[in-house]
């Protein structure tokens, strides 16, 4: 009888977090940024259905790198978590916190069960609050530990060089044009040092915007309002321009509820 291969658990939980980081660099980066009126989220996305932001909650805010399925089942999860939350105590029991401590302990658990792969998924949970200083960025890695992140937070692809870049020049009190603009310079740098341009038709970009009179403070910045905001010289247009698309109950919009199902099945979302 042959001696079974032994791999010590040092070396099982190397391999897998190589994988699961391997799997996460192959998707394209996006950014979450702090700006004067509250959070931008900015990704380059072809997508016009499958969305690497959402939202969560009246003031939380969902941005994904990785798996489009996986994280979409991570989303969906995190959606009921939050109703369900809101519904039985108070809407105000809904924080970041808690929901990056749901994410945390459930990618913690995929990660270290032997019997399934990790999730090729990296996570931000954001809340915008009633003064910059109540904002919250909360980063979860592959394995499910928790980063506090301020100012500014880059995830997936080449996500070190982009926080780099974005440590140097992020500043506090930036208009969302401002931030943009910083945010699409910081996604244009390829991993060799040069630059692309990135046209506005495949950039998918939402805020969190405390100013807004609604309660629920998620909004996605699309068609001219975004071109009017990259042109900027710095001004902020406001982000109820009515050529927004408006998010629908639980966080999914139009476009990701109509998205098929075959859509789901695997790939990743570059």
């Amino acid at each position: 009888m042959s001696t079974p291969f032994y791999v010590s658990p040092q070396q099982a939980m190397a391999d897998r977090a190589e994988y699961a980081r391997k799997g996460i660099a192959r998707g394209r980066s996006l950014v979450v940024l702090q700006y004067a009126d509250g959070i931008v989220f900015v990704g380059e996305n072809p997508s016009r259905a499958l969305h690497k932001f959402s939202e969560i909650y009246d003031r939380i805010g969902f941005a994904a790198a990785g798996k489009y399925n996986e994280y979409e089942n991570l989303r969906i999860g995190g959606v009921r978590y939050a109703d369900l939350r809101g519904y039985t105590y108070d809407r105000d029991d809904v924080t970041a916190r808690g929901l990056a401590n749901v994410y945390a302990q459930t990618l913690g658990t995929i990660f270290s069960s032997a019997a399934e792969k990790p999730y090729e998924v990296e996570l931000v949970v954001a809340e915008v609050g009633v003064a910059p200083e109540g904002d919250q960025i909360y980063r979860l890695p592959h394995d499910g530990s928790i980063v506090d992140e301020h100012g500014s937070v880059a995830v997936g692809g080449n996500a070190e060089q982009i926080s780099t870049f974005l440590d140097q020049r992020h500043r506090d009190g930036m208009t969302l044009a401002e931030a943009l603009k910083l945010a699409v310079q910081a996604l244009s740098r390829d991993p060799n040092g040069s630059e692309r341009e990135i046209p506005a038709e495949r950039l998918e970009v939402a805020v969190l915007d405390r100013t807004r009179p609604q309660q629920r403070k998620f909004k996605r910045i699309v068609g001219r309002q975004l071109a009017r905001l990259l042109e900027a010289d710095g001004g902020s247009a406001p982000t109820d321009a009515p050529s927004d698309t408006e998010e629908g109950e639980g966080g999914e919009s139009a476009a990701a509820t109509d998205a098929p199902e075959s859509t789901d099945s695997g790939g990743d979302v570059e």
